[in-house]
């Protein structure tokens, strides 16, 4: 599993990408296409036309880091192909990278502060 970062927001391309790009090519389409700054505090996924591979970039503080993952059974499960971006929260992230329905994962129900008895 890949941590994030604290406060990282995460974008997911929805429309598949040549996957013979790599981390620089990947960041200057992040800029022009989606008007994303790679180098800021954001994870990007991208999506081969098949939907059994995905490439993370990430910039830690000192660098560009690309991920690469296929998945040896099934696929990803993706939203369907249209142009823009998808944000995720975090927990949608980890189930989409285990190649989960991310889709159907759900965040914890905000528990309201309790209040004193007047």
């Amino acid at each position: 599993m890949i941590t994030l970062p604290a406060g990282a927001r995460v974008l997911l391309a929805s429309r598949p990408v040549d996957f013979r790009k790599g981390a620089h090519a990947l960041a200057a389409m992040a800029a022009a296409v989606l008007g994303t700054d790679p180098f800021s505090q954001v994870v990007l996924v991208f999506r081969a036309r098949r939907a059994d591979r995905l490439k993370i970039l990430v910039w830690d503080g000192s660098g560009l880091v690309l991920v690469w993952k296929q998945l040896e059974g099934g696929a990803f499960r993706w939203p369907p192909v249209v142009d823009g971006v998808v944000r995720l929260t975090p927990v949608e992230f980890a189930a989409l990278f285990d190649g989960i329905d991310w889709t159907r994962v759900q965040a914890a129900k905000r528990i309201p502060t309790p209040t004193t008895a007047a």
